[in-house]
């Protein structure tokens, strides 16, 4: 990708909040960039930062107990260190977000066509009956039947599924540069999910939007990303195309993971897999790597805090925070018939 074609370039970004129990790091030195037209999945589990660090690109997690460190550019525009006033701009116009539970975000005593209506007059100059026109064709084309006349119902008249629709409509109402999908597919059956998924492809292609994607769900993941960052515990830990994080994953988490995905293509096991241990807390995190305790595999240099790097100087665009060697991963990620997973190991509570 040309420098031109850059649209989000996040640096070393540090979130961290003050609570009665300590300094809790929920974001630790993450950097990470979107190019048009480009998905960037960001997965892990419940707790590893990823919504997190979505949120203070738009700066929803300010307050006084927050703190920020590092940068992120959306073109020439610096999201970390614009004063509030600058981010009622930018959010919505510039960045738009599709928050994970939309029963939650869209608000329950006004009509949806008003909450729409409402997000484009605040960025444009333009009639009522203008932004209603717009409301009604983007309600269209996020697949929302009767869509003039649904613009009247309140959010608790909606299915999960068209809830979900109504806030990709009203994401894509200003036409944003960068789109981010917080869990968009959450608690939606798969056949919803599946709709969903295309309607965001087919979005991101005809606006040439650079889209985040905030998932738990590598399924959704495999559908639509280009690139992958594989979150743990508020850091980063790999990185990469979407063939290099799914045929040659170089984390133990992601191994992990990947080896959690029940194959269709094989016997059912009698137990699903499953990664030993608990999340670490982030109000004391352990030293050096965060997977450690829960790894089967860590050694004396595991208790050093690994960089993110590129390890395989014939990848130059995939990383990792993993001390093994580039054979020892490839061996010990082996679990038996070709299948990529993690050892089992105990991990005494």
């Amino acid at each position: 990708m040309t420098e031109a074609e850059r649209l989000l370039d996040v640096d070393d970004l540090r979130v961290s909040f003050r609570t009665e129990e300590g300094v809790l790091q929920a974001v630790d030195s993450v950097s990470f960039h979107v190019d048009r037209g480009e998905v960037l999945a960001i997965v892990g589990e419940s707790g590893s930062g990823k919504t997190v660090t979505g949120m203070s690109l738009m700066g929803l997690t300010r307050s006084p107990n927050a703190r920020f460190e590092g940068t992120a550019r959306l073109g020439e525009t610096e999201l970390i260190g614009a004063s509030d006033n600058d981010l009622r701009k930018i959010r919505g116009k510039q960045i738009a977000m599709i928050f994970q539970d939309p029963m939650t975000a869209l608000n329950p005593v006004q009509r949806i066509g008003d909450q729409i209506v409402e997000q484009i007059r605040a960025h444009e100059h333009v009639h009522k009956a203008q932004a209603l026109d717009r409301a009604v064709q983007l309600m269209e084309r996020v697949g929302v039947p009767r869509a003039a006349e649904r613009l009247r119902s309140y959010p608790h008249e909606f299915s999960g599924g068209m809830r979900q629709r109504v806030m990709i409509a009203m994401a894509l109402s200003c036409s944003p540069e960068l789109l981010i999908a917080d869990e968009p597919t959450t608690a939606l059956d798969v056949t919803i999910q599946a709709q969903i998924l295309r309607e965001l492809d087919e979005l991101r292609r005809e606006t040439n939007a650079g889209v985040i994607l905030v998932t738990h769900d590598l399924g959704v993941v495999a559908e639509i990303a280009d690139r992958v960052a594989v979150m743990y515990g508020g850091r980063i830990v790999e990185q990469g195309t979407l063939d290099e994080l799914f045929y040659d994953p170089q984390h133990p988490y992601t191994w992990g993971l990947l080896g959690s995905i029940t194959r269709i293509d094989r016997d059912r096991p009698g137990r699903l897999p499953a990664i030993a241990g608990l999340p670490p807390s982030l109000l004391n995190a352990p030293a050096g790597c965060h997977f450690r305790p829960r790894c089967p595999h860590e050694f004396d240099k595991c208790t050093e805090k690994p960089l993110l790097e590129v390890r395989d100087p014939a990848k130059p665009g995939h990383c990792d925070r993993c001390w093994l060697g580039l054979e020892d991963k490839r061996r010990l990620r082996d679990i038996g018939d070709g299948e990529i997973g993690l050892a089992t190991k105990e991990v005494v509570a």
